[in-house]
């Protein structure tokens, strides 16, 4: 169990970590401007290092989570994370960009592998701390759109990177000076082994096909959401501000829907429970595709509380069936191989969209859905969690 400054810093270590990904996604266009570029289509590829890096180094943070120790890791997140977003604030050409994106892209891989296993450890209701996390990280996702349209529109794109970067850090300091210290690395505690009668490879599986399209589908909606609400709404496409406060008003009704997930996930199956948000993402889709205006917007509001609704089912499937000594190696490796794969959403953004436009940018999406419904009906069945709290919790 942490102490109440531990938790908060950790939630709020998730905030940052999508916040920080996503602030070039609602500055885009201001940095296209400001770098001399016709379109921002022209400049989205150059964000893809940040997320192919976000995936790659997820699996040695997870390793020198399990061997070296979450907490000190969780110090490097901070620091790195918020000094990597001033340097991507200094930059002055797309090359300059990408460089510092894939910084930020490093620094961001260190928190799901590590900061996640560490919340959740020892807690006897972890799909409720997992939601409320999830909360949390998607809360980080509402301020990279609210928050960095204002500070776009009243200090310019580069104080977007700097604010944000400086609280980091500031965070970091806090964190050394006052989390929960380990009393030894993750790895040195004697492992279970298997859980509730599911291989650890089988497990591995099933969470990284999961997770791979499920990424990809996130990457696609929270990349593009700010341009495509733009489109459907173009007498407000010229401020920035306004698009930023609906879309954050989306996601930060969307990410409630983790709350009601968390609590779910802790007294239902997990299977039932997961096909049926993958479902609603299918219909909020389907209706977005062919939607304008305020009824886009409903139907937007939708599918990404279908999306974020679907986050904390991995890491859930993690606590459950995985070990503590090693949980954050297993996240690790299924997290490198779903965020490195799903960072070709973000590289797809930009040419889909000035090929075939943002009509064909949803159906895309709708195909990713699909395909997360079908894998996810692959699960084994498995009891409720009451059903089976009598058997012993891993590493106990």
């Amino acid at each position: 169990m942490h102490n109440l400054t531990t938790r908060l810093l950790l939630n709020l270590g998730h905030a940052l970590d999508h916040m920080f990904l996503l602030i070039f996604a609602t500055a885009v266009t201001s940095i296209a401007r400001d770098f001399g570029l016709a379109r921002w289509e022209d400049l989205m590829p150059y964000s893809v290092p940040a997320f192919f890096c976000f995936g790659l180094g997820s699996l040695p943070a997870g390793r020198f989570g399990d061997l070296w120790g979450r907490r000190p890791m969780m110090v490097v997140f901070f620091v790195g994370i918020g000094l990597a977003s001033i340097a991507v604030s200094l930059t002055s050409s797309p090359l300059q960009l990408s460089i510092a994106m894939a910084l930020i892209g490093c620094a961001a891989s260190i928190y799901h592998p590590v900061g996640i296993p560490m919340l959740v450890q020892g807690e006897l209701r972890p799909g409720w701390v997992i939601g409320l996390n999830g909360l949390a990280g998607n809360l980080g996702v509402a301020a990279a759109a609210g928050v960095t349209g204002l500070l776009i529109k009243y200090f310019g794109w580069r104080m977007a990177f700097v604010v944000p970067g400086v609280i980091s850090v500031l965070a970091g300091i806090v964190f050394a000076l006052a989390a929960t210290r380990e009393h030894s690395a993750p790895a040195k505690k004697k492992a279970a082994g298997e859980h509730q009668g599911m291989s650890m490879a089988k497990v591995l599986f099933i969470m990284t096909v999961a997770a791979t399209s499920g990424s990809t589908l996130f990457n696609f909606s929270t990349s593009s959401n700010f341009e495509l609400l733009s489109s459907k709404f173009t007498d407000l496409a010229s401020d920035p501000a306004q698009i930023g406060l609906l879309l954050a008003i989306v996601y930060t009704i969307a990410s409630l829907n983790q709350l009601v997930i968390g609590r779910l996930i802790d007294t239902v199956a997990l299977k039932p429970l997961y096909v049926s948000v993958v479902a609603l993402q299918l219909f909020g889709l389907i209706v977005a595709s062919g939607a304008e205006g305020w009824l886009f917007y409903v139907a937007q509001i939708v599918f990404m509380a279908a999306i974020f609704g679907a986050i904390p089912f991995t890491d859930a499937m993690v606590v459950r069936f995985v070990d503590d000594a090693m949980r954050s190696r297993v996240s690790g490796m299924r997290l490198t191989v779903a965020l490195g794969a799903s960072s070709l959403a973000v590289w797809l953004i930009g040419p889909v969209v000035k090929q075939a436009g943002f009509g064909a940018l949803i159906w895309v999406m709708v195909a990713t859905s699909f395909v997360t419904f079908m894998v996810v009906n692959t699960l084994p069945k498995t009891p409720a969690p009451k059903a089976a709290e009598a058997a012993p919790a891993p590493g106990k």
